[in-house]
């Protein structure tokens, strides 16, 4: 049961409540609770619904920068052996 209450506890606060407010007075409560949970949530869905109209444009991920030093790593282009080689070679040939 709920909030560790049994039933015999239950239905003593049921009997006191019915004491207190009567047999015609509980419906139009819970039907005004019922009312305000309603308006609550129409609410909550408006002001989402305009926070998400507000929200600025995500940007793609391919324009984000890397924010850690693998990330720019597995970016980079990766470059040909053949390149490489060529690159090696015209770093060994004497400049005149």
């Amino acid at each position: 049961m709920p909030f560790g209450m049994g039933y015999g506890e239950l239905l003593l606060i049921l009997v006191v409540v019915l004491l207190l407010f009567g047999a015609k007075r509980i419906p139009e409560m819970a039907q005004g609770l019922g009312k305000g949970i309603k308006e609550f949530r129409t609410a909550m869905r408006d002001v989402k619904d305009e926070i998400d109209l507000n929200a600025p444009p995500e940007t793609p991920q391919n324009n984000i920068h890397p924010t850690t030093p693998s990330e720019a790593v597995a970016q980079q282009p990766a470059n040909p052996p053949q390149e490489k080689a060529q690159k090696e070679q015209k770093s060994e040939t004497p400049q005149q």
